[in-house]
């Protein structure tokens, strides 16, 4: 299907007024209220709207694939945002993580991989897939999603970083075995999610790519 005939909006930045920001909470994150206008598609100016937006920074996730063997990385940890909301507050997910300051991504992603998988990467073995708004009718966080090319022989354990109490075990699966899980429901991450979906789009041109 064409899609010449999509445009972007029309709308900036510069259609936005904001009229007054402040922090309504400063914890670990913080949460800031707005009092703005925006334009309007029929040519007119919205009311003042008041907007509560969570700004918890944003995130770099690396998926770990392992082009040779078809296998990637996933990591299990507890998630406290999951308690009651399903079989279980331990989640399948991908090496993900916060920026540090004046990190790039490519930074962030070389850390995270480090602390939370025990990968040694490179900004030669990261490929950047898309970046993306988490949750934007509330938050300001953009996703960094990046795959990496990995060697996934040796790759086990329980790893993460005790000042921050992480307890993370590894998983090493077939790329058809973490799809299998997916639409059976037991990978619940979005970014996870995200990712697994473009890597099956995607993976025959990775192994074209990596595994010469």
């Amino acid at each position: 299907m064409s899609n010449k005939n999509i445009k972007p909006s029309k709308f900036s930045n510069e259609d936005v007024t904001i009229y007054q920001q402040k922090t309504c909470y400063q914890g670990v994150f913080k949460m800031d209220e707005y009092q703005l206008s925006h334009r309007l598609f029929d040519g007119g100016e919205s009311k003042v709207l008041t907007r509560e937006v969570f700004e918890r920074g944003h995130a770099v996730v690396v998926i770990p694939y392992d082009a040779i063997s078809d296998r990637v990385v996933l990591i299990e940890q507890f998630r406290v945002g999951a308690i009651g909301q399903g079989d279980t507050p331990w989640l399948l997910e991908f090496v993900a993580g916060m920026f540090g300051q004046d990190e790039s991504p490519i930074d962030v992603a070389i850390r995270e991989a480090k602390e939370e998988a025990d990968l040694t990467l490179n900004a030669n073995q990261l490929d950047k897939v898309l970046e993306y708004f988490s949750s934007p009718g509330g938050m300001s966080e953009v996703i960094h999603l990046y795959v990496a090319n990995i060697d996934s022989k040796n790759v086990s354990g329980v790893h993460g970083l005790e000042t921050e109490s992480e307890d993370i075990l590894l998983h090493v699966m077939s790329r058809e075995q973490a799809m299998s899980l997916l639409e059976n429901g037991k990978i619940t991450n979005a970014a996870t999610i995200i990712g697994l979906q473009w890597l099956q789009n995607n993976f025959h041109q990775l192994q074209q790519k990596w595994s010469s």
